[in-house]
């Protein structure tokens, strides 16, 4: 693995909007309603508590000759990180950049907090990155806020509730966004899926961003509605066959990084080469960790818990 940091000054124009949280809001009412919300929202309910002894059972990527090729591959893989610095006074925006050639496609893996899987599981996405022995993570699509979504990690299925545009990593290099209603996760297993995301929207597709991004709403569910205006962000980036990137924005700190929309960050990702990029979840959960340290800074004053990361181990 190899790194580097380096600082880009670049004024442009730009509008600063109202930033509008994208942290799970939970309104707590009296009587039934509170106990609804406290249970939709912030008790654990784990359906599989040792994913690692699940994965090790069920995991239909390959083969064990296959499985020692990517063990051998996984030493070529090359991270580099890099922070770049855009606008001044208010209009600042700090972003942090991992370029990512994987030595095997499988060698980009996802893991859960607390090695569980289920709804409101949380654990900070260094916390679940040293469990996983990673030299480079970032927090993945908060599966665990809603019960819906196609769920593949590692080549195993957890969820098959389709219901939006999602993201499909193949076993053999394939990057793809897709209708998460028009297949289904046997279906995308079959055709060698590895990891799936599902959160959104797609940003860039055939090199182009896509129109109407800002106005997408990713879940009509309590107190998600919006993802508009300068946030922090994650996003992952197609460069070509094994090749990555990824970016965190962060945002809301004045001065520093008041973050950026969803058509500014796919504009960073068309400039970084991508060819197809997906947002992930932001906020206060916009995390990137490497060589041991969160690199960014978290909108919240520290890391905030997620239920996934998507990693590269050491």
């Amino acid at each position: 693995m190899e790194g580097m940091t380096r600082t880009r000054s670049r004024s442009r124009r730009r509008s600063v909007a109202i930033a509008a949280s994208t942290a799970t809001a939970v309104a707590l009412t009296v009587g039934g309603g509170a106990a609804w919300a406290v249970d939709r929202y912030l008790v654990e309910h784990v359906q599989i508590a040792d994913v690692s002894a699940y994965e090790a059972t069920r995991s239909t990527a390959a083969d064990e000759s296959d499985a020692a090729i990517a063990a051998d591959a996984a030493s070529d893989t090359q991270v580099a990180v890099s922070t770049v610095t855009e606008g001044t006074g208010s209009a600042t925006v700090t972003y942090y950049v991992a370029d990512v050639v994987l030595g095997s496609a499988t060698d980009l893996r996802s893991a859960f907090a607390k090695d569980q899987f289920g709804e409101n599981i949380t654990e900070l996405t260094s916390e679940i990155a040293a469990d996983n022995d990673a030299v480079f993570a970032v927090n993945g699509d908060y599966y665990g806020f809603r019960d819906t979504g196609i769920v593949i990690r590692n080549g195993v299925v957890y969820r098959d509730e389709p219901a939006r545009e999602g993201l499909v990593f193949y076993a053999d290099g394939r990057v793809e966004v897709y209708d998460e209603t028009d297949t289904s996760a046997a279906e995308l297993l079959a055709d060698g899926a590895w990891n799936t995301l599902s959160f959104g929207p797609a940003i860039v597709e055939d090199g182009v961003v896509v129109d109407g991004i800002d106005d997408v709403e990713v879940d009509t569910n309590f107190g998600n509605h919006s993802i508009q205006g300068d946030q922090p962000r994650t996003a992952v980036g197609v460069i070509d066959e094994n090749h990555l990137v990824f970016v965190v924005v962060d945002g809301r700190q004045q001065g520093y990084s008041v973050g950026v929309t969803l058509t500014e960050l796919a504009d960073i990702l068309v400039d970084l080469g991508a060819t197809t990029a997906y947002n992930l979840d932001g906020g206060g959960s916009s995390t990137m960790y490497y060589d041991g340290e969160v690199v960014n800074s978290p909108s919240n004053g520290g890391e905030r818990g997620t239920s996934d990361i998507l990693y590269v181990a050491g």
